[in-house]
């Protein structure tokens, strides 16, 4: 099963992933995007969120 990953090095918070998939992504206590564990990423919404994000700093691993 793929996985998404966020490339912090490259992230501006823009928060267009946690809007588009908050089950997927969340901003952690460290001010970071972080993914959440989920059994199932395969849910539309984690694609947009990928396809939307202005740094593309999202992919799958």
């Amino acid at each position: 099963m793929k996985t998404p990953v966020v490339d912090l090095g490259c992230c501006n918070l823009c928060e267009i992933c946690i809007e588009l998939a908050p089950e997927a992504f969340q901003i952690n206590d460290s001010d970071f995007v972080e993914v959440l564990p989920l059994d199932d990423y395969s849910k539309e919404n984690i694609c947009e969120a990928i396809i939307n994000c202005p740094k593309d700093c999202i992919s799958w691993e």
